[in-house]
């Protein structure tokens, strides 16, 4: 399965290394490929440079050394989302067909789509591995 990480996961797993997300993010990399929008990667940077500047260098070192596909953002729209900001990477999920994203976004997990689908890393953990 290709699984697209959204932003909020990354940067849960940085700041918590040992969270739910962490553990999503790593279970997905093990078992499956993570796929990456570059707008994810634009925003991770900006809220890393707002709220805890100290992780950059571990945020860039990460996304250095972790394996992943990138895909970039679509910015026609193929279907709507509360949050504008949120509408390439939903759109570059669909066109480039994502299984899941994995997220904690209440935009994207209110959409209810059958695909991609949208998950909680709860959810995902759950479903994935019987509820670590």
């Amino acid at each position: 399965m290709r699984i697209l990480i959204d932003t909020n996961i990354l940067f849960s797993a940085l700041l918590f290394p040992r969270s739910k997300p962490a553990q999503a993010l790593f279970h997905a990399s093990a078992n499956h490929t993570p796929v990456l929008c570059d707008q994810n990667i634009s925003e991770l940077r900006s809220i890393l440079e707002r709220k805890a500047p100290q992780l950059l260098p571990d945020a860039e070192l990460f996304l250095a050394e972790f394996s992943y596909e990138m895909i970039p953002a679509v910015r026609h729209a193929d279907r709507l989302i509360r949050d504008a900001t949120d509408l390439p990477i939903l759109n570059a999920a669909i066109v480039y067909d994502v299984d899941i994203i994995l997220t904690g976004d209440k935009d994207f997990l209110s959409l209810r789509l059958e695909h991609p689908r949208c998950l909680t890393a709860a959810e995902y953990l759950k479903e994935q591995s019987g509820g670590i």
